[in-house]
């Protein structure tokens, strides 16, 4: 009786170790995406941020104005616009994320465009169809994958964007760098304004971050913020966070957030 007793006890023992780690690892992976909380409350819950798009968005008509204004140019005219968190709110999918603990796929990201259900961001419908009234043609160049054209020509018609149809969208074929799909655009029209979340929405010399962050060509270019480049808050993702890896690929969430934290400027290295 008693060997039946230690046996079990044994077995119980092996049973609760084999059972932490899984457990452990679960919670780890809910809490893969928490470093994405607090940006993702403020996009959506600051009015700051509301004010910001307002803002940059107010800035660009007026630069539309402006620009038209001064244009000795005889091609017709257009504005090109960034699709995700530029004209479309996609902060919905990473409370998704944040929730589930799900790391970015792209068939978990395909599941959420499918859905055509993202909002616009404020202002900018109010800014494409002020563009539109002065005769000014919208394009839209995304790195959504064109296999998404359909569901994302669907979100824009719906809300009302105006040229939302496949002559006036340029989606990632084979890169990321948008300057062949902008050289496109000015093969036929001249482009007054361009908006975007991403600074490389802008110009390729903006890609390059690899010195000081890529703070030097946008200081080189300062003049043309809220002229010609309008730039929108996106806290939540970008190719700015890719400085902060130095490159590296196929890191953890810890090894990520550790070198978050490493990057990060405190008040000791300023004293420095």
């Amino acid at each position: 009786m008693k060997k039946h007793i230690y046996a079990l006890f044994v077995f119980a023992l092996a049973l609760a170790s084999c059972s932490k780690p899984a457990s452990t690892d679960t919670k780890a992976q809910n809490q893969q995406n928490d470093y994405l909380t607090m940006s993702t409350l403020w996009y959506q819950r600051a009015s700051e941020c509301r004010a910001l798009y307002y803002q940059a968005y107010n800035f660009a008509k007026q630069s539309l104005v402006a620009n038209l204004a001064e244009s000795k140019n005889n091609k017709p005219k257009a504005v090109v616009v960034d699709i995700d968190e530029t004209v479309l709110d996609n902060s919905p999918f990473e409370a998704y994320s944040i929730r589930t603990g799900k790391a970015f796929s792209k068939e978990l990201w395909n599941e959420w465009t499918s859905k055509a259900a993202a909002r616009p961001t404020p202002g900018s419908l109010e800014f494409l169809k002020f563009a539109e009234s002065k005769g000014v043609e919208t394009f839209y160049i995304s790195n959504r994958s064109v296999n998404e054209t359909a569901v994302t020509l669907q979100n824009l018609k719906a809300l009302g964007f105006p040229f939302a149809d496949e002559a006036h969208m340029l989606l990632k074929t084979d890169t990321s760098v948008k300057t062949v799909r902008r050289n496109k655009v000015t093969e036929t029209h001249e482009i007054l304004i361009l908006a975007g979340d991403n600074i490389g929405d802008f110009d390729e010399l903006f890609e390059d971050r690899s010195k000081e962050f890529g703070f030097g060509s946008v200081d080189a270019h300062k003049a043309d913020f809220g002229k010609r480049f309008i730039i929108l808050p996106n806290p939540m993702y970008g190719s700015w966070e890719r400085v902060a890896f130095k490159g590296q690929k196929g890191l953890t969430p810890e090894q990520k957030n550790d070198l978050r934290k490493e990057a990060l400027i405190g008040y000791k290295e300023l004293a420095n």
